[in-house]
């Protein structure tokens, strides 16, 4: 292939999942190779606790991808498969939500227009306006959407019009805190995350890390996960742990817990934008 046809291929990457049977990877190279693709990588799973095959394909082609996804479309079809053909390098629309601690919403705001992340973050949700000035620092619109018993189910509505409204893919809950509906659990299936510290279920409620300090813990981290219905037990995307000492303070405990969780969040949002991560059910199968 001459330099001047191979700079008119496009990256796309490939993502599915079905029941595990033969064939599977015979079929969808044969479908990519007839479809004028260059297989570039391509990554497989089967699980035997669920028995449901994965699988990860990057492609170059100069063909459009419609004609890609017509390719492809008898294959999924034939072996009933959940599968996406997204381009390389896109940008996920993600609507960032958070209350009133600001570490993991500016890290986010700092790797998306340093460009490390690859999303496009088009709102901020919070049901506080403490983070106004920083949505404001870096050209966002923020939404102010507050939050009571009474007025829970209309804020949840306003979140959703604003999820229609900008084209969300993603749904990043960078320490909001508000327990979400049941209902709004289910609509942002697998497309929503949430972080939080690893001492769950120990140390609930207000201060954590000055409890975890209380008992002298070793370990701090954080566990970033989807959100579902079953509070804080979603499907785990990535989690990361540190150790600490008795020199430690309890503000020095927060401010390497805040940045772990920082760390953290940001890993899970660039696996899922690079389309990475496929749900097992209650795990997730992330190629790397």
């Amino acid at each position: 292939m001459t330099d001047a046809a191979s700079d008119t291929r496009i990256a796309y990457n490939l993502t599915l999942s079905c029941a595990d049977q033969p064939g599977i990877v015979h079929a969808v190279s044969g479908a990519l190779v007839q479809a004028g693709c260059n297989i570039v990588d391509s990554q497989q799973y089967g699980s035997p606790a669920s028995g449901r095959f994965f699988m990860r394909v990057a492609v170059a082609s100069d063909r459009p991808r419609t004609e890609l996804e017509g390719r492809l479309a008898p294959v999924a079809e034939s072996y009933g498969m959940e599968w996406s053909l997204d381009p390389e390098g896109a940008r996920m629309r993600t609507l960032v939500m958070a209350s009133k601690s600001g570490h993991c919403l500016n890290d986010l705001l700092f790797r998306q227009r340093s460009g490390t992340l690859p999303i496009e973050i088009p709102a901020i949700v919070s049901n506080h306006t403490e983070l106004a000035g920083l949505a404001e620092f870096y050209g966002i619109p923020f939404h102010h959407i507050p939050v009571t018993p009474e007025t829970k189910a209309r804020a949840e509505q306003d979140l959703l019009d604003l999820v229609a409204e900008h084209d969300v893919e993603l749904v990043v809950l960078a320490r909001y805190m508000q327990v979400l509906s049941n209902d709004l659990c289910r609509k942002l299936e697998g497309k929503a995350i949430n972080i939080h510290h690893s001492f769950l279920p120990s140390f609930k409620g207000a201060r954590p890390y000055h409890q975890a300090h209380d008992r002298g813990v070793k370990l701090i981290g954080a566990t970033a996960h989807y959100v579902t219905a079953d509070l804080d037990e979603g499907p785990i995307i990535e989690q990361e742990v540190i150790r600490v000492d008795h020199s430690r303070s309890a503000r020095q405990l927060v401010t390497m817990g805040e940045a772990v969780e920082a760390r953290t969040l940001a890993q899970a949002v660039q696996w899922h934008a690079e389309h990475r991560v496929l749900l097992d059910g209650h795990r997730t199968v992330i190629f790397n």
